[in-house]
């Protein structure tokens, strides 16, 4: 970020340049006292209220006014007639300073442009403080009250006509500093040319600048309540600069993305198919060893993704972040997607591409907590603005950031906003919202003593409750089919019920119980594995509580976990037969999937940021049928009513084999809406093949093996039932017919009513 001296001159801004400058006579030299205490607050950046003073303002003789303009760097200022140039005179400088002032006549207080004569050339500009507030009454009012529900329409940095000048406003919340001025490139990062215009109502500082344009970058020189002065970027800006910049860009807001409210009923829906693919953009793929760009993910994730049959996208943070490493989970800019992947304008197309492709895109979304960078949110005024300021309250001891106060209506406006801006102006389908646990409990991860009750004396968070409430209710009302899922690992009651019921309000919840529980079975030894039976069934105690999405997500392979792959037991060939097992077992389980990229690859080391999936396993036959499997389930699974239609609905689902321990077996069945919806589960999770195993099933007929996880076509070892399995009029399981199966080692079969 290019900084420069005190006297720096401002760059032009509007106007065309002159081949050299029209001298003039000075209009009234007199310099009056208060000009001169003016002169010392402007230079020392603390005029905190430059509309009052600066720009044109009557005198006592009608038809007069007096106009003062400060222009550090500036030999010259003259005042020309709007339009047609004619020379009016010269502004005089008062002494020992860069503020240049004069009286002269006018017609309407509008009438002059400026001429500034430099070491840069001379430029001609409009007077920033000619013009009126950007904020009208209404916008004051609704953010003053937290009710603002598109703050970003108004907050931020927008391009606009203002009284017949092109220019951007810009708008900050800082209720508490002393001084907020505007530093970019248009005044070469002297911060002194422009302060802002305070709106008290609201806390809001203000100002429009003419001439400046799009691509513009920027920041706010904030003068804080505790007498610091920090640059400080825009929290609603809407583009950002490559760290360690970390500049606000000018950007025009993108246009609303219409039309996608049936789309997202259908395919977010109860009884939907949802498979989720979740990406860490950086690290999918890195061509030529470079962070892919979103023209090349376009090109080539989405399609990959279609492929592999899965029906939606979720990627992990992509707002603005300076730390590359925390994977987007310290985001300063909410409203920003960062810059390292490309323009917004690029991720933008990314979005329509995956749209076209018949894919939904979820975002992971980061409420909880901010980075205490000092170029971001960490006191921005001065005083603890955006976070609480009890660190009992305030500091997050897990990841040394700062916790949003999400009873102050200003904050949770920005976060609300935030949530509705990504759905309404980049087509988003959903947002995960990320460690809703560590907001919902005031002593998450605190010790005695170290947290402050809530005013029952309790631990819940009743702020972060009704923010989260507040969010949901707002996506549900204003984007018919776009969903919210928590990842909440408590047992918090009602976490998807809506909140006249007591709910949270979330679509769905994350299973963290069937997640730990399942990859702890897998990763027993077999011989064990009946003293762990009820690792696998007491998922389904639960199943029914919340609307649940079933994750194996990038938490799961990170910290010194390893990967899926690596977690599962036994040699080479039993890793993988576990894993293909275990993905076979999550697919036909109640829930939504979600599966972290690189897992279908078997990967076999735990995922790295800095570098990309290990795309060279494939070369292998056992990842590459680890692979295949993970594109069949995902066809079957969407394909297949009764593995999908009935999720949430105890009728969906019933045990027919549960209690052989010895064996490690289960069975069960899955049931769609038709009659004909059925499939039956069968799972050995022993390295023993089990010959001639009865199972009682609740429909005569020939039964088809649709899916087996030891098939050679997944590098398996062939062991099955490749023929129909004909019925036999044999009681078992509490039914009058049964099915006398070959269960592979290790291995789990899909089995429906062949037609």
């Amino acid at each position: 970020m290019q900084t420069r001296t005190k006297d720096a001159p401002m760059r032009q801004t509007s106007g065309p340049a002159q081949s050299g400058p029209i001298h003039a006579p000075a209009i009234n030299l007199g310099v009056q006292p208060a000009e001169l205490e003016l002169a010392k607050a402007l230079h020392a950046g603390l005029c905190t209220d430059p509309f009052a003073s600066l720009g044109c303002h009557p005198t006592a003789q009608t038809g007069v006014f007096r106009l003062r303009f400060f222009a550090p760097g500036c030999a010259e200022v003259n005042v020309l007639a709007r339009g047609t140039h004619v020379l009016l005179g010269a502004l005089s400088r008062v002494p020992e300073s860069s503020l240049f002032v004069g009286e002269l006549s006018l017609a309407t207080t509008d009438g002059y442009q400026l001429q500034m004569v430099s070491d840069l050339g001379v430029t001609v500009i409009e007077d920033p403080y000619r013009f009126g507030p950007w904020l009208g009454e209404t916008d004051v009012w609704l953010l003053a009250e937290g009710k603002h529900l598109r703050p970003w329409e108004k907050l931020g940095s927008h391009a606009c006509i203002k009284d017949g000048s092109a220019g951007v406003a810009f708008a900050v919340w800082a209720p508490n500093a002393r001084q907020v001025s505007l530093a970019g490139e248009f005044n070469l990062w002297n911060s002194r040319c422009h302060p802002m215009r305070f709106r008290s109502e609201c806390g809001v500082w203000e100002i429009f600048l003419p001439g400046v344009g799009a691509g513009a970058l920027y920041k706010f020189d904030v003068l804080g309540a505790d007498g610091q002065r920090v640059l400080k970027a825009d929290p609603y800006a809407l583009s950002c600069e490559l760290p360690p910049g970390n500049a606000s860009r000018v950007m025009d807001l993108p246009a609303p993305v219409l039309g996608r409210e049936a789309i997202r009923q259908q395919g977010n829906a109860l009884n939907a198919p949802i498979s989720i693919y979740e990406v860490h953009v950086g690290s999918w793929r890195r061509p030529h060893g470079q962070i892919p760009d979103w023209n090349f993910l376009s090109e080539q994730l989405v399609p990959y993704v279609v492929e592999m049959g899965f029906t939606h996208i979720e990627l992990l943070p992509i707002n603005e972040h300076p730390f590359y490493a925390s994977w987007g989970y310290q985001p300063t800019g909410l409203y920003a997607p960062t810059a390292r992947y490309g323009s917004p304008d690029a991720f933008r197309a990314f979005v329509e591409v995956a749209h076209a492709a018949g894919l939904q895109l979820i975002l992971d979304w980061v409420p909880g907590h901010f980075p205490a960078d000092a170029h971001a949110l960490a006191r921005f005024d001065g005083t603890a603005q955006y976070e609480y300021a009890d660190p009992r309250e305030g500091f997050h001891q897990d990841w040394n950031t700062l916790i949003y106060n999400w009873g102050r209506l200003e904050v949770r406006n920005f976060l609300v906003g935030n949530a509705l801006f990504w759905i309404e102006r980049y087509g988003i389908d959903g947002l995960r919202v990320d460690a809703v646990a560590s907001m919902l409990y005031r002593d998450y991860s605190r010790p005695p003593g170290e947290w402050i009750p809530n005013r029952d004396g309790g631990r819940e968070n009743f702020e972060a409750i009704e923010f989260l409430r507040t969010t949901n209710r707002v996506i549900g009302e204003q984007s018919t089919g776009a969903v919210t899922m928590a990842e909440e690992s408590t047992a918090f009651p009602k976490v998807s019920a809506p909140p006249w019921v007591g709910g949270l309000g979330f679509n769905y919840k994350w299973n963290m119980g069937w997640m730990h529980d399942t990859l702890a079975y897998f990763s027993t030894d077999p011989v064990v594995r009946q003293h762990h039976h009820d690792r696998i069934s007491f998922a389904m105690m639960y199943a029914y509580s919340e609307h649940f999405v079933l994750p194996l997500s990038h938490d799961e392979v990170v910290h010194g976990k390893g990967s899926l792959y690596a977690r599962m037991w036994g040699d080479a060939w039993q890793k993988c037969a576990n894993l293909k097992s275990l993905f076979a077992l999550m697919y036909a389980h109640p829930g939504r999937k979600l599966l972290f990229m690189g897992s279908e690859l078997g990967q076999k080391s735990e995922w790295n940021h800095d570098s990309e999936l290990d795309w060279s396993l494939l070369n292998d036959a056992a990842h590459a049928g680890v692979q295949t499997l993970v594109r069949d389930v995902n066809h079957l699974y969407r394909s297949r009513g009764a593995l999908h239609e009935r999720d949430d609905d105890q009728g969906g689902f019933s045990w027919i084999e549960v209690s052989d321990r010895l064996n490690s077996v289960f069975a069960f069945m899955r049931y769609g809406q038709a009659r004909t919806a059925q499939m039956l589960i069968a799972c050995n999770f022993t390295p023993v093949p089990r010959h001639g195993y009865r199972i009682g099933v609740p429909t005569a007929g020939a039964w088809r093996e649709c899916l087996n996880t030891d098939s050679k076509h997944y590098a398996g070892g062939g062991v099955g039932n490749f023929v129909r399995v004909e019925c036999e009029s044999v009681p078992s399981h509490g039914f009058s017919q049964s099915v006398c199966l070959t269960l592979p080692p290790l291995a789990v079969i899909w089995l429906e009513l062949a037609q």
